[in-house]
C-alpha cells in the first residue's frame, strides 16, 4: 500500500527570516521532534505485513499520526525517511510519549540514538502556570487522593492564616514601639533582655501545657478552636502594650505564653486532622501541601497589612476586624473537619439521634452537629464517665437499691438529682466494650429522665422559683434505671452495628473515662 504524497503547510515560525537566535533554535527543535514522529509514521506505513487487515490498521495509524502532527502546524513540507523505529509508548499525566531509535544501513540500531518524542501540543502559558501552582498547593492525584471535605477545610484555613499574618504585622509593630526601639527610649541591652524574657516565658508555657497531650486525641476540634481563641487573646494583650508601655514585660510575657500554648495546640492537632483527609499513605503529601497553603496565605496577609499600616489606621478598629475574620475562619475550619472517631461530643450526638430516630447519623452529619464549644476543662457536662462513688451517690441506700440491676454488668449507672448529672461508675474488671456500653447506658438514662418531664413547664418553674435541677423522686429514678437496663440490653448491639455501617470508629479511650474504678467487696 502506497501512501499518497502529503503537502504540509510550512509553519510561520520557520518562515520568519528576522527571528531571534533563541526563537530559531526553539523552532528547529520543534521541527526535529515532529520530523522524527513523521519518520515513525512513514516507517509504520511502509513496513510489510503478511496480514492485509494488519497492514490496513498500520496505515490508519500512520494517517492518524500525520493528521495529528499536521493539526499542530509544526511540520515542514519535506519528505521523511524510515530510519527511526518505534520501540514503545508511555503515558505521563495524560501526555503521550513515543520512544524511538535510529537504525543504520545494516539494520542495527545506532549508538545513543534512543530518544523520546512527545505527540502532544505545547501547553498554553496559563495552563503551565496553573499546573505549577497546583503542584505546590494540592496533593498529587487531587481530588481523588483526599476526601471531599479537604477543599472547604483548606479554604477556611487559608483565610484564617491570611488574617493571622495581617494581625502579626500590627502586633510586632506595637511590641517594638512599646519596648522603646522606635523612639530610642531604651538601651539596646535592655531591649534585648526584655525580648529574651518574653520569649522565655512563652517557652515555659509551652512546656507546661504539653502535659495535656492526651486531650489532643479525643477533643482535638474543641482544643484547636480554643487555641485559636487563645491566639487572638495573646494578640490583644500585645496590642495593649501600646497603651501601657511601662508594663511591657509582664504583658508581653503573658501574651507570649498564650500564643505559645496556642501553637502547641495547633501543632498537636495538625497531624490527626490531615490524617483524616488523606486517602491511603499520602499523609506526608497532604501535610506538606496544607502547610504551603497556610504559608502563602500568611505572606499575602502580611503584605497587605504592611501597606495598610503605612496609613496609621486605628489599632482598635483594625484588631476588631481582623480578629472577627480570624475567629470566624477558625470556627468554619474546625467545623469542616470530618473525623471518623466518636469522642464524647460526637458520641452524644450519635446516641441522641439513635434514640430519637432509630438511626445513627452519617460522618458528615455527626461532625456537623458536634459542639466545638464543649471544651474538655468545663465541668458542666451532663454525663460523667468513670466518676467517683462519692460524686454519684448521696447515701448508701441509693446504691443498694440499684446495685442488683447491674449485678451482671461491669459498671453502674445512676442519676444524682442534686447535681443534675448522670454518673457511670466503672468496675475494676471493666474492659473496652464495657466502657462503651456504660457510656451508651448513661445517655439512655439521661434521655429517659429528660423525656419524663415537660420541658416547657420545667422552664416556667425555673423562671418562677429559680430551680435548676430536674425534680425526680427515688421511686421514679429506680423505675427509669430499670427501664434503661432493659433497653440497653437490646439496643446497644444494634447501635454499634449501625455506627459501623456509617463508618464510625469507636474507642473507649476517646470518651475520656475517669480513672476511678469500683471494687466490689462481697
Amino acid at each position: 500500500m502506497t501512501t499518497p504524497p502529503i503537502k504540509l503547510k510550512q509553519s510561520a515560525a520557520s518562515s520568519s527570516a528576522s527571528s531571534a537566535a533563541a526563537a530559531a533554535a526553539a523552532s528547529q527543535d520543534a521541527r526535529l521532534l515532529v520530523r522524527e514522529t513523521m519518520r515513525i509514521s512513514a516507517n509504520l506505513a511502509t513496513s510489510s505485513s503478511p496480514i492485509a487487515a494488519g497492514a490496513g490498521a498500520v496505515s490508519l495509524q500512520s494517517e492518524a499520526v500525520v493528521d495529528e502532527t499536521t493539526r499542530f502546524g509544526l511540520v515542514e513540507g519535506q519528505f521523511v525517511d524510515s530510519s527511526l523505529r518505534l520501540i514503545c509508548s508511555e503515558d505521563i499525566d495524560g501526555r503521550r510519549w513515543n520512544y524511538v531509535a535510529e537504525r543504520d544501513g545494516s539494520g542495527s540500531y545506532k549508538k545513543n540514538s534512543f530518544r523520546a518524542v512527545s505527540l502532544q501540543s505545547p501547553q498554553a502559558p496559563a495552563e503551565e502556570l496553573m499546573s505549577f501552582i497546583r503542584s505546590y498547593v494540592v496533593p498529587d492525584g487531587f481530588p481523588d487522593s483526599v476526601i471531599p471535605s479537604y477543599v472547604p477545610y483548606m479554604t477556611w484555613r487559608a483565610l484564617k492564616h491570611f488574617f493571622g499574618g495581617a494581625m502579626g504585622v500590627f502586633t510586632t509593630q506595637t511590641l517594638l514601639s512599646s519596648v522603646g526601639v522606635s523612639r530610642n527610649r531604651a538601651t539596646p541591652g535592655a531591649v534585648a533582655i526584655n525580648w529574651i524574657l518574653k520569649d522565655g516565658a512563652g517557652r515555659v508555657g509551652k512546656m507546661i501545657f504539653a502535659r495535656q497531650g492526651k486531650k489532643f486525641d479525643y477533643d482535638l476540634k474543641q482544643l484547636r478552636f480554643a487555641g485559636d481563641l487563645l491566639m487572638e487573646l495573646g494578640a490583644g494583650v500585645e496590642l495593649a502594650t501600646a497603651a501601657v508601655p511601662h508594663l511591657f514585660l509582664p504583658l508581653a510575657c503573658a501574651a507570649n505564653v498564650a500564643k505559645n500554648v496556642a501553637a502547641v495546640t495547633s501543632t498537636s492537632t495538625r497531624t490527626p486532622i490531615y490524617k483524616a483527609f488523606a486517602k491511603g499513605e499520602n499523609i506526608g503529601d497532604v501535610t506538606a501541601k496544607g502547610e504551603c497553603v497556610g504559608n502563602i496565605a500568611d505572606l499575602l496577609g502580611t503584605g497587605l497589612s504592611i501597606m495598610i499600616s503605612k496609613r496609621n489606621p486605628s489599632l482598635v478598629t483594625t484588631f476588631a476586624l481582623l480578629s472577627c475574620g480570624y475567629v470566624f475562619s477558625s470556627y468554619q475550619e474546625v467545623k469542616s473537619v470530618v473525623l471518623h472517631t466518636l469522642n464524647c461530643a460526637r458520641f452524644s450526638v450519635a446516641v441522641e439521634s439513635f434514640l430519637k430516630t432509630g438511626r445513627v447519623p452519617s460522618l458528615q452529619e455527626g461532625n456537623k452537629q458536634e459542639n466545638v464549644f464543649s471544651f474538655p476543662w468545663l465541668k458542666d457536662k451532663p454525663v460523667v464517665l468513670g466518676s467517683r462513688f462519692k460524686d454519684a451517690f448521696q447515701d448508701p441506700g441509693a446504691y443498694l437499691a440499684i446495685e442488683p440491676l447491674f449485678e451482671k454488668e461491669r459498671y453502674v449507672v445512676t442519676y444524682n438529682p442534686s447535681k443534675g448529672k448522670v454518673y457511670a461508675l466503672l468496675k475494676d474488671q471493666a474492659k473496652s466494650d464495657d466502657i462503651l456500653k456504660a457510656a451508651f447506658h448513661a445517655h439512655v438514662l439521661l434521655h429517659f429522665i429528660h423525656s419524663s418531664n415537660d420541658r416547657q413547664s420545667l422552664a416556667q418553674k425555673q423562671q418562677k422559683y429559680g430551680e435548676s435541677d430536674y425534680m425526680i423522686t427515688t421511686a421514679n429514678l429506680e423505675a427509669h434505671i430499670a427501664e434503661s437496663c432493659m433497653m440497653v440490653a437490646t439496643a446497644f448491639g444494634l447501635f454499634k452495628s449501625k455506627a459501623v455501617e456509617q463508618g464510625w470508629r469507636m474507642s473507649d479511650s476517646l470518651l475520656n473515662p475517669g480513672r476511678a474504678r469500683l471494687v466490689l467487696t462481697g
